[in-house]
């Protein structure tokens, strides 16, 4: 069976359980492990909620999902691009393992072979967990067919409103085992396609979109306002404070990022030099309507677990793969190493174990290298035997305070590297001009003052360099 016939078949049964399975009573189970449900947005920065802050957008499922438990403030991606952060999600290594770069996808055989049977997927289905996937999945292609054949039930290819609608009726449906559910949503990920058809209407091109133009549709509302004056008063969301390039701004940023992009072209690099501040903060307004957006999906899926009476005995964890530059320093996107491309939101629930409404300020977290640990703690699934650099986050989720937490985490972006310790946050490029970077968050949260060249900040920037070295001797990044 080929992988699409796979997909479909694999669809249709999953459907047709779940319509079974509401004309009975939920199952009983003798098997006391929690349920676990994964909820993964997509291009969602940590400042993308109204729990965080947040007053140009309103997100009551996510909130109300904080409310119920842990809400970690420092979280970041190990990659700020999907199919890096995503492999890291799955599998707990660092993208450099299967040597995703400044690729989006990994050469075919780059996988290690004991990457397949340590993945979260695996662990679980070997476990006899129900291991259930919908949405996107954005992995190597050699990690894929192992993926939605061995180690998942792919049951919805849909990545919108059916994957909601399905997850739902999963939820609702007869479980005779403990289930992981993933469902992995596509918004507010569209509003990469207002920048790349802005661009390609510059040249006279027609514009493209996935599967349905949901950002196109929010810029002719827009171009339709009869009070446009009254919109950018009160409704559009101002243009962020760290709106403007730094004069110190590593080279590699417009070296890499900048260039053009096969089938796309040069619309990143167009827009940066092209784009009027209204054009920036109508693109900042359809990125908090499609956050909104996949809000909904998250309320239609967390109201399918309350009716099904099984929020006391599931997990549920809420994150992103990655950020959205949204404005800042006039980039959109990802890939960079900014906050707002690799800081995302991170919350965990559990009734009755872990506490609710908590906001963790403190704590460092990877979500690529800690997700592992922590679902397979919950479960009390044991590690695999491969050396794994993340940490168990339940201590947190409920409340503790290890005295020995990590320092920092560490992000990779085109073979870039970045440290993020409690205070200052250091990357280190391959190329160009300006090539190290220190910032003072504390002081700087923006980014805006480069500190590597100065010589008050030396210290600093050779304790950051010593963590970097640090860490690619202990995890042979070479």
């Amino acid at each position: 069976m080929d992988r699409r016939s796979f997909i479909k078949s694999a669809a249709a049964g999953a459907v047709g359980a779940a319509v079974c399975g509401r004309r009975h009573a939920q199952a009983a189970t003798t098997d006391s492990r929690p349920n676990i449900l994964l909820l993964v947005t997509d291009q969602q920065s940590w400042r993308m909620m109204s729990c965080a802050g947040n007053r140009w957008l309103k997100t009551p499922a996510m909130d109300a999902l904080a409310a119920a438990g842990t809400r970690f403030e420092l979280a970041y991606a190990t990659n700020p691009v999907c199919g890096g952060s995503r492999f890291s999600l799955e599998t707990g290594r660092m993208p450099q393992v299967a040597k995703i770069n400044n690729e989006w996808d990994a050469p075919d055989g780059q996988v290690p072979p004991s990457v397949f049977a340590s993945g979260l997927g695996s662990l679980f289905h070997a476990a006899g967990y129900d291991t259930v996937y919908g949405g996107k999945i954005d992995l190597p292609r050699s990690y894929r067919d192992q993926f939605a054949g061995l180690a998942y039930r792919y049951f919805e290819e849909d990545e919108r409103d059916r994957l909601a609608a399905a997850c739902a009726a999963f939820l609702k449906g007869r479980h005779e085992r403990p289930f992981f559910l993933t469902a992995s949503l596509i918004n507010p990920h569209d509003i990469c396609f207002l920048a790349i058809n802005a661009y390609r209407a510059s040249l006279g091109q027609a514009p493209i979109f996935d599967a349905v133009d949901t950002s196109g549709e929010l810029a002719k509302q827009v171009r339709n306002l009869r009070d446009r004056a009254a919109f950018f008063e009160k409704t559009c969301p101002p243009l962020p404070a760290n709106f403007a390039i730094p004069s110190l701004e590593p080279a590699a940023i417009n070296d890499k990022v900048l260039q053009p992009m096969p089938y796309y072209g040069a619309f990143r690099a167009w827009v940066r030099k092209n784009w009027s501040d209204e054009d920036w903060r109508i693109h900042s307004w359809i990125y908090h309507r499609l956050t909104e957006d996949v809000d909904r999906k998250v309320a239609t899926i967390l109201a399918a677990l309350r009716e099904a009476g099984l929020e006391r005995n599931t997990l549920v964890v809420f994150t992103s793969d990655h950020g959205e530059m949204n404005g800042a320093h006039h980039l959109e996107a990802k890939e960079v190493l900014y906050e707002e491309a690799t800081r995302v939101p991170f919350i965990m629930s559990f009734r009755g174990v872990i506490p609710e409404g908590r906001v963790d300020g403190s704590h460092l977290i990877s979500t690529g290298l800690d997700l592992l640990p922590t679902l397979c703690d919950f479960a009390g699934i044991p590690l695999p035997a491969v050396a794994l650099d993340g940490r168990s986050l339940r201590p947190l989720a409920e409340g503790h305070s290890p005295p020995d937490w990590r320092r920092y985490v560490v992000a990779e972006s085109w073979g870039d590297r970045m440290i993020r310790t409690q205070r200052f946050k250091y990357c280190k490029y391959t190329s160009g001009a300006h090539a190290e970077q220190l910032t003072d968050l504390a002081a700087d949260p923006g980014e805006m003052n480069n500190l590597a060249e100065l010589s008050e900040h030396a210290a600093t920037l050779k304790e950051h360099q010593a963590l970097l070295t640090e860490w690619q001797r202990k995890t042979w990044d070479s």
